[in-house]
């Protein structure tokens, strides 16, 4: 299914859909029954224009899930510009484990509106794990991590950040979790 931001919009019209989009992100965590009109005003935006972006709660939730998981991915490309592959596969673990427990905050909006089974699941895996190849081959290249983790492994290995209460101790255990992870593929890394 094709996504609204794929057509071109005018400048105003694509601030006004991230200015909702970080809005709802805000108010659906806290909420996940928040009015769509109370977002539409703290977003500073009109009804007309709010529901020609979302045309109803489920297009809305599941574009704010879509688009933090794009931010993720994203995040992936910027820290291999700017850092040695195992740092960049580090601090984008980093990064993964703050949108996994965004998405726990996110979790009764998501339950409420998806109701076609592997809806989150096709949001989200094609797109997590081809930026996970990326990090990991360009690691195995370096000779950081060891040669014989794939995408699907790693993934596994790390599903435990999806069990974090992010307003506990998450980000902390998060952190420890993600060490003992990153010690695991460096052992046995041809560089080493």
């Amino acid at each position: 299914m094709p996504h609204p931001e794929d057509a071109p919009l005018r400048s105003d019209a694509r601030r006004n859909r991230d200015r909702i989009l970080e809005v709802a992100l805000v108010e659906l965590t806290r909420a996940a029954d928040v009015p769509l009109s109370a977002i539409a005003k703290k977003a500073g935006v009109g009804q007309g224009t709010f529901y020609r972006n979302f045309p109803n709660r489920e297009a809305l939730v599941l574009e704010v899930y879509r688009h933090e998981v794009q931010q993720v991915c994203d995040a992936a490309t910027h820290l291999l510009a700017v850092e040695p592959p195992d740092r960049a596969l580090r601090g984008w673990m980093d990064r993964l484990a703050r949108y996994a427990m965004t998405k726990a905050g996110l979790s009764a909006a998501l339950c409420k509106v998806t109701t076609t089974p592997g809806t989150l699941v096709g949001v989200s895996r094609g797109p997590l794990t081809a930026v996970v190849t990326l990090l990991l081959t360009a690691n195995e290249e370096a000779g950081t991590i060891r040669p014989d983790v794939g995408a699907e492994d790693f993934l596994l290995a790390i599903a435990g950040l999806w069990q974090l209460d992010p307003h506990a101790d998450g980000p902390a255990r998060a952190g420890r979790l993600l060490d003992l992870v990153m010690d695991g593929l460096r052992a046995g890394a041809t560089g080493r």
